[in-house]
Formats: C-alpha cells, structure tokens, sequence
C-alpha cells in the first residue's frame, strides 16, 4: 500500500497567524508554483473575505468614494 498523500501538500508559509500554523494546498497548485508568491496568491484567490473585500473597495473606486492617489501620496509622505 502506498501512503504518499497525492493530493494536497501542507508548507509553513510566513503569513500564517500562528508559528506551527500550517496551509493546506492541492499538490497539483503546490507543484505547479514557481515562488511561495504564487501560493499566497492561490490561496488569496480562494479566500472569500479577501474576495468580499476587493469587489467592495472596487465598487467604491467605480463609483468615486475611494482615495485619490494625490491624497493617499500625501498621506504616506510618498513624492
């Protein structure tokens, strides 16, 4: 019998809350990534409160509620 688990593969990732904190991804994602970006941006891509939060500040950003980048500039102290 084979125990090589074929389909998900568990990394520690510095995003995670908590230091023994481990992420949980399909092995087909896990060997398909080229840098650790790739992964937290598959996993940004499937969690639904990150999701909810960018079509909110989209919808505020189309309908002229957002910052403008002159004030967000300002704001950081950017040039």
């Amino acid at each position: 019998m084979n125990n090589r688990q074929t389909d998900v593969e568990e990394v520690p990732m510095p995003l995670a809350k908590k230091k023994d904190e481990k992420v949980t991804f399909p092995l087909s994602v896990f060997e398909t990534a080229d840098t650790i970006y790739d992964l937290e941006d598959w996993l940004l891509s499937h969690n639904p409160g990150f999701i909810r939060k960018m079509r909110q500040m989209r919808q505020e950003d189309l309908s002229d509620k957002g910052t403008s980048w002159k004030t967000l500039k300002k704001q950081l102290c950017l040039k």
